[in-house]
Formats: C-alpha cells, sequence, structure tokens
C-alpha cells in the first residue's frame, strides 16, 4: 500500500508540475506577447516618378508606406487618420481577424469609409500565422500607392523552419500611372470601356533603370558572398500578375500568404496581386550587381496591358564599386518568361505543397461551384453613346455565378447584419451558376449580360466549405486572383478547361496542399479550395485584379456566430465610421 501511495504521489507530482509547465509556457507567451501602436495619416502627398511630379495619396507621406513589424501572438493599433481629399479604407491583407471583422477595412462590406477630417482606429491581433502579409487601401483605387509590407515574426523564442537568413528585405511590386489612378477608373466607369493601363511597374516604388528619369532611385537590394537572404515578395500592383526573377540567382520558396511552403528551387516566381511569396537566396554568384526584373504575366488574349519591365539592383558588397576609376558595371539582366507563358505559372503553382500532413476538411458541408468572369452590359438606353465605349458599344461588368457584385451606400453590410437593418442585402447569392454552361467554350451571347445584386452567401458557423472556382470565357478568360477576407484556405486542385466532378476528383490533393489567402484560378481553367467557416462576420470574396472588383466580380459571404463567446463577432468599436 505505501509502495501505492508513493506511486501515487509521485504521479500527482509529475502531473501537477506538467500542468504548471504548460500554464507557464502560456503565461510566458502571453507575457511576450506585445502591442505595436501606430499612427497613419492618410494625406496628398508630391512624388515624383518618370519625370513628372504628382499629387499622390500616401500614408505618413512615404511612397510605399510604412513596414510593420510584428510577433505572431501580438496586437496591432493603428489609428487612421483622413487628410486626404476622398473617402479611404485600410485592409490588412491575409489577417484572419478572429471575431475582430469591424476591423477588415473593406469599404461598404464592414465598414463605412473613414471621410475626409475623420479617423479610426483598427486593433487586432494576430494569430497563428507568420510570414508575409501586407495592407492597403480597400476604396476606389486607392490601393495603387497606400500600402506597405506586414511581415509577422515567429513567436519570441521560436524560430523559422528554415535556417536563419542573414538578412530579410520586402520587395514589393507596385503599378504607377503617369496620372491620377482616381481619375482613371472614374474615367472607366463614365465610359464603360476599360480603364487605361499603367505606365510602369515599381520595385519598392521606383520604376528602375529601364524608364525615363528613373535611373538614380533604381532600388539597390545588399548580399555579401556566402550569405542566405530572405526576399518577402509582394505583389501591390493594383491589376497584373508579375513574373519576378533575378539573374543568374535561384530562389528557394520557402512561404506565401503567411504559411510555410515545402522548400522548392526555382529561378522564377509569379504573384498575383494580393499575393505573397518568401524566397531564399544566396549570395554565390562572382561578386557583381545583377538586376531584380519583374514583368507581366498577361492571360487574357488580345487584352492591353502594360509590356515595361521593373528593375532594381542585387549589389555584391565585395563588388567593384561602379563610381571608382570611371567603371560602370552594368547589371546581368535576367531572361523572363513570355506575357502569355502559362505553362511557367502551372508548373510553378504545381510545387506548391504544405511542410507537412494538413488536416484538410472532410465530410462537406457546403458544396459550392462559383463561375468567375467578365461580362458585357448593353447600352442602356438612357446612356449617350459616350457612356457605352466597350466593345461593340457596350458596358463591361463582371460576375460571380452571372451576379454581379453592387455595394450598399447607406450602411456597411456588417453593420446590417449586426443590427438586423433590413434592405440592405439579401441572402440569396447561388450556390451553383442559374444555369449550367459550356463554361470555357463559345459562350451564348445571351448569357454575356450578369444581374446585379447585393446577394451574400450564408454559412452556419463551423461548416465544412468546398468552393469550385471556374473561369468562363465570356468576353475572355483570364488568370484570376481570388482573394477571401478573414480566411485562409486549402487550394486542393488546379486544372484546365471546365471541372469535371467525376473525374476531377481523382486529382484533390487532400495530404499536403497549400494554405492560401488568394488562389489565381488558372486561365481557361478552375481551382478547388476548402476551409472551416470558424470565423463569424461577413467576409468579401472577390478578383484581386483591381478593375475586375469595380465591374463587379466579388460576392461576401455571412459566416454566423456559433455558441460560446469566443465564437461570436465582438462588438463595434466606439468610433466605428457611419455612413
Amino acid at each position: 500500500m505505501e509502495f501505492f501511495n508513493s506511486r501515487l504521489a509521485n504521479s500527482f507530482g509529475f502531473f501537477l508540475g506538467l500542468v504548471l509547465l504548460i500554464a507557464s509556457n502560456a503565461l510566458l507567451s502571453f507575457a511576450n506577447a506585445k502591442a505595436h501602436h501606430h499612427d497613419f495619416v492618410i494625406q496628398a502627398t508630391p512624388v515624383k516618378r518618370l519625370c513628372k511630379t504628382h499629387n499622390t495619396i500616401t500614408v505618413n507621406g512615404m511612397y510605399p508606406g510604412p513596414t510593420l513589424e510584428v510577433n505572431n501572438g501580438d496586437t496591432l493599433v493603428v489609428k487612421v487618420t483622413n487628410k486626404a481629399r476622398y473617402n479611404v479604407t485600410i485592409h490588412w491583407h491575409g489577417v484572419r481577424q478572429m471575431r475582430t471583422a469591424w476591423a477588415d477595412g473593406p469599404e461598404f462590406v464592414t465598414q463605412c469609409p473613414i471621410r475626409p477630417g475623420m479617423s479610426y482606429t483598427y486593433r487586432f491581433t494576430i494569430q497563428g500565422q507568420e510570414g508575409t502579409l501586407w495592407w492597403h487601401a480597400h476604396s476606389s483605387w486607392l490601393r495603387a500607392t497606400v500600402y506597405g509590407a506586414l511581415i509577422i515574426h515567429p513567436k519570441e523564442g521560436s524560430s523559422y523552419p528554415f535556417p536563419k537568413p542573414k538578412r530579410e528585405t520586402p520587395i514589393l511590386l507596385g503599378e504607377w500611372w503617369d496620372a491620377n489612378p482616381i481619375d482613371v477608373v472614374r474615367q472607366a466607369t463614365r465610359t464603360g470601356a476599360a480603364p487605361n493601363i499603367s505606365d510602369a511597374y515599381t520595385i519598392n516604388g521606383q520604376p528602375g533603370d529601364l524608364y525615363n528619369c528613373s535611373s538614380q532611385d533604381t532600388v539597390v537590394v545588399p548580399i555579401d558572398s556566402g550569405e542566405t537572404n530572405l526576399l518577402r515578395v509582394i505583389n501591390s500592383g493594383l491589376n497584373q500578375p508579375l513574373f519576378f526573377t533575378i539573374a543568374n540567382h535561384q530562389f528557394t520558396v520557402v512561404g506565401a500568404d503567411a504559411s510555410y511552403l515545402k522548400p522548392f528551387t526555382t529561378s522564377v516566381i509569379m504573384l498575383g496581386p494580393g499575393q505573397t511569396t518568401d524566397v531564399l537566396i544566396k549570395g554565390d554568384q562572382p561578386p557583381s550587381r545583377y538586376y531584380l526584373a519583374a514583368r507581366a504575366y498577361a492571360s487574357a488574349p488580345n487584352a492591353p496591358f502594360d509590356n515595361t519591365t521593373t528593375t532594381a539592383i542585387l549589389e555584391y558588397k565585395s563588388a567593384p564599386c561602379p563610381a571608382k576609376k570611371g567603371l560602370s558595371i552594368r547589371p546581368v539582366m535576367p531572361p523572363l518568361p513570355a506575357f502569355n507563358d502559362t505553362a511557367t505559372v502551372t508548373a510553378f503553382t504545381k510545387k506548391f505543397r504544405s511542410p507537412q500532413k494538413v488536416e484538410v476538411p472532410t465530410d462537406i458541408d457546403e458544396s459550392l461551384f462559383f463561375t468567375v468572369g467578365l461580362g458585357l452590359n448593353n447600352c442602356p438606353r438612357n446612356f449617350r453613346s459616350s457612356r457605352c465605349q466597350g466593345p461593340n458599344g457596350t458596358r463591361f461588368t463582371a460576375s460571380m455565378n452571372n451576379v454581379s457584385f453592387v455595394l450598399p451606400s447607406n450602411f456597411s453590410l456588417l453593420q446590417a447584419h449586426h443590427h438586423g437593418i433590413p434592405g440592405v442585402f439579401t441572402t440569396d447569392f447561388p450556390a451553383n451558376p442559374p444555369l449550367k454552361f459550356d463554361y470555357t467554350g463559345n459562350v451564348s451571347r445571351s448569357l454575356w449580360q450578369p444581374v446585379p445584386g447585393t446577394k451574400l452567401y450564408k454559412l452556419e458557423y463551423g461548416s465544412r466549405v468546398q468552393i469550385v472556382l471556374q473561369d468562363t470565357s465570356i468576353f475572355t478568360p483570364e488568370n484570376h486572383p481570388i482573394h477571401i477576407h478573414g480566411y485562409d484556405f486549402y487550394i486542393i486542385a488546379e486544372g484546365f478547361g471546365n471541372f469535371n466532378p467525376k473525374t476531377d476528383t481523382s486529382k484533390f490533393n487532400l495530404v499536403d496542399p497549400p494554405l492560401r489567402n488568394t488562389v489565381g484560378v488558372p486561365v481557361g481553367g478552375w481551382a478547388v479550395i476548402r476551409f472551416v467557416a470558424d470565423n463569424p462576420g461577413v467576409w468579401l470574396m472577390h478578383c484581386h485584379l483591381d478593375v475586375h472588383i469595380t465591374w463587379g466580380l466579388a460576392m461576401a459571404f455571412l459566416v454566423e456566430n456559433g455558441v460560446t463567446e469566443l465564437e461570436k463577432l465582438e462588438a463595434p468599436p466606439p468610433d466605428y465610421p457611419v455612413c
């Protein structure tokens, strides 16, 4: 009996010690979590690019805006004061916003805009995310210049699942108009035509050596022989998927959209607008200067696009100084894929895998099928021909499942949902296309005109969701980067042509698919994603080509509250903007 009591005491002591250890680790982790306070002032700032100065909308006078760095578990408190002449909101792209949908940012979806002269404070906690995300304006086309990196380091005491890089550099790929981007989109909305294409691409706000009046400000990225450095690449461009490469250097891809990946090597990466990719590069080449370069992946046949190339310079610290002895070392220029090289894009995306086996949702509760694509509206009878300058006197539009999304203007969708305000939206977004057709074939012109509406799709808390995203060839097929706010999702399959549920399910990767927040739906093809609806609120799903969201290529999910307090949307903050 004594022996038994002694064993019991030892077991109890061990159990108590284990509980205390777990509790102390949790407390330590909680104690290490920090709150980061920032002030963002939205203001017009003179910015000179391509020989010309524009009064550009910026954050704190910076273009791009400030880089925010936090650790997993930290809280961000960002007060945004609007001193510009336009309404504005800020979206924290890829942040899960668990129960804090009020801080998500899309205009008229989770909040009314911050009016000129007003302010709003975004408060949210980063939970279980590590890697590269970003923030940007989510109001009209302001995100052309209002954007910046959001870097999430591992929790204090944790490390990367790869050797710690010597240095880390954010690489923000952008688009620049030699005009006011708001004027560009307003002209397109007025005429019904496609908006003017950009005049340059940029790396960290600079076009680079291949553009007029730009060489003196070309971005230089330092590296030293033998170093391994981490580049956090973000496509913050408005409308263009981009190829990115560095002359004579290989990338080891280790993460995307703030999720780690099974590492793989490649000489070129492609990012749709909204996507991020973390790559390691080694200083294993002769000390010199090498171009980083980005240019368009243009998947839509015959659609106009900006065919220029932006560059920055990877410079070895031990490279001969170009200013000495009259030397001018011209950086090595890398080859880039052809503009329409879909094969390279497909080969790249097929390499994406989670680092280990993951819990992909099975026993699906909501099996959805969404078409995504463009359309053409016939000219309304009361419009002059100057307002119908799309093909053959039409106006461009876009839709999901034949519904062209219309934002409300008096209330945000989240506000209307939370307070039960009637007449703002309906919950009858179709789970399937209203009419089945040969989506990627020769589509009848009778299907080119979608129906406008503010339709949401309701999801029960905890439901397991599968969505087939199907491109269409209406007007033109195109690679669409589809982003869901408030959620990450597993991309379990991609393919070309029309999705076939009988044969294509055999392609599903239910073992180690990548976790992303933005999926590039292949041109003339489809992608299948899965997630669990574990975050209550109203969450926008849209094409991240801003020209397409302007035309209505969007919808929103209404995710209902769960049972417990931790499964319910928090109350709106006291300074929540009114419409």
